[in-house]
């Protein structure tokens, strides 16, 4: 790829979002790692294992109640806004929204009734933790309609490109919520004894709030930018409706799988290996979502973008957006997958001697695929942009296929480390697959000059270099050297790695 000096203007509003966004993630991922911690030192092993399965299992749930409208809703407004199709935005957001509010009450039914069987199938051999695990089941299925709201609003604001919502709400007010109550639960658990259901409210009651404030956002953007004159004619809405759920309705059932892929394997750990290796599973695999958040961050504020260039066929500026924001994203996050490997033996004893015992190969497995996923780029939400949504579909159904298959083959003899295979061999699966369909349907690839600086750039300074180093200055002391190297060395390529379109824009000031 050609890099220019100067970045384009659609790079540097990309980089604009995407920083505070990342900075958003950096906060809500390093506040989960926290409110992990608190949870596995104050439940014990057996009833955090039960928290973690039954927070699993609302996420899930939520996810089939989005309907796939995360991706829905960012494509259809900005091809509309991009195709002079503005006037339908009101019927786009009504087509999207509405039934997500449906879905996700009945889904809360569900799953409050289906509780007890949910904590029994989980709970395994430690039968005196189903009740409190049903009811922590049952705290959560009040707010799930709140959290498939949550997330459906703020997408629909990043849909006209709009990314403070999602910072303040989501990465900010919602993972700071949860941080304090679940503190406060946690310092409560010293006096009392710790209850699962309390630490599941805590947990989930942020929820409320930012649902509340998140309509009032849309609403905001919404009548700020409310096209005047003539209003959308039937036939046009019933079209759009159409068109809408054609392009929504595979990605609503990839999305499912794609949390699936996510989190079922937290529930297979607990069902066909025990609610203790679930806890060192779901513990050792923090930071995976630290990394996500991370891939979020850039991705979110690179979508609107890539889905006006792509709908008029503005395939330059889109490999453009792609290869840049993969750079970036190889440049925040193999830093931080190689220190968590780097690490690990050190940052899992905080958890407890068990975690640091069984977690330390978890944590290698898992962090080598991420190294290989983040090197893809935000591959899955390019190929739905470009509109293959079914493609997409295909390749979340076999990864997920690869990881049951796996999981329900090395759990019962490997436990925690068998999850961590299947899930590191799906995404694998789930990477390399749209990475192939995007090259040869759109002509779009990640490897650019700045993908592959920064690449070279972390493996050097945050895999070579500490590895050599340890023996002889030990861990802390490596960094002292590895990280001014790195820093050092982004300053020199930052032209490849196209940081200058982070700088203040200065013709428009």
């Amino acid at each position: 790829m050609a890099v220019l000096d100067r970045p384009a203007a659609g790079a540097r509003g990309a980089a604009r979002g995407g920083l505070a966004n990342m900075a958003g993630s950096a906060l809500a991922g390093g506040t989960g790692v926290v409110v992990t911690w608190v949870v596995a030192r104050s439940l014990g092993a057996e009833q955090a294992g039960a928290f973690f399965a039954a927070t699993a299992a609302f996420v899930l749930a939520g996810g089939l109640a989005k309907l796939g409208t995360p991706t829905g809703l960012v494509y259809w407004p900005a091809r509309l806004r991009a195709t002079g199709r503005a006037h339908l935005l009101g019927a786009c957001l009504r087509t999207g929204l509405t039934p997500v509010m449906v879905l996700s009450v009945a889904l809360a039914v569900a799953l409050w009734l289906t509780a007890p069987a949910i904590a029994r199938m989980t709970a395994g051999e430690a039968g005196h933790v189903v009740a409190a695990h049903t009811a922590g089941l049952r705290v959560l299925a009040v707010f799930l309609p709140l959290q498939a709201m949550t997330d459906a609003l703020l997408t629909a604001t990043r849909g006209y490109r709009a990314m403070r919502p999602t910072v303040m709400l989501d990465r900010v007010v919602r993972s700071g919520l949860q941080l304090v109550l679940v503190g406060i639960a946690g310092v409560t658990s010293l006096w009392t004894a710790a209850s699962l259901p309390a630490f599941a409210l805590a947990w989930a009651a942020p929820y409320l709030p930012v649902t509340i404030l998140s309509a009032y956002a849309l609403r905001r953007l919404y009548r700020k930018t409310e096209p005047t004159g003539v209003p959308a004619r039937r036939a046009e809405r019933r079209a759009l409706r159409r068109e809408f759920w054609r392009f929504t309705g595979p990605r609503a059932i990839a999305s499912v799988a794609q949390l699936a892929l996510q989190r079922i394997d937290v529930l297979l750990v607990a069902v066909l290996g025990g609610l203790v290796p679930a806890a060192v599973y779901a513990v050792a695999g923090r930071f995976v979502v630290l990394i996500q958040f991370a891939n979020q961050g850039i991705s979110q504020s690179v979508q609107p973008r890539l889905a006006e260039a792509l709908a008029v066929d503005d395939r330059r500026t889109a490999n453009d957006l792609y290869r840049t924001a993969t750079g970036w994203l190889v440049l925040v996050t193999w830093p931080v997958n190689l220190l968590v490997i780097f690490f690990a033996p050190v940052w899992l004893r905080l958890f407890g001697d068990r975690y640091a015992a069984e977690g330390v190969p978890v944590v290698a497995v898992l962090a080598a695929a991420m190294l290989v996923a983040t090197g893809c780029g935000m591959v899955d939400m390019v190929l739905a942009m470009a509109g293959r949504t079914s493609w997409n579909l295909v390749n979340v159904l076999v990864a997920l296929a690869v990881t049951v298959a796996l999981d329900v083959l090395l759990i019962p003899r490997f436990g925690a480390l068998g999850a961590a295979i299947g899930l590191a061999c799906a995404m694998v699966v789930n990477n390399l697959l749209p990475l192939i369909q995007v090259g040869r349907s759109a002509g779009l690839h990640p490897f650019g000059r700045g993908t592959r600086a920064a690449a070279l750039l972390s493996v050097v300074c945050f895999g070579a270099l500490p590895w050599a180093l340890v023996a002889v200055t030990g861990r802390a002391l490596a960094m002292v050297i590895a990280v001014p190297a790195f820093l050092a060395g982004t300053w020199l390529l930052r032209v490849p790695l196209a940081l200058d379109a982070f700088r203040p824009n200065r013709s428009n000031s």
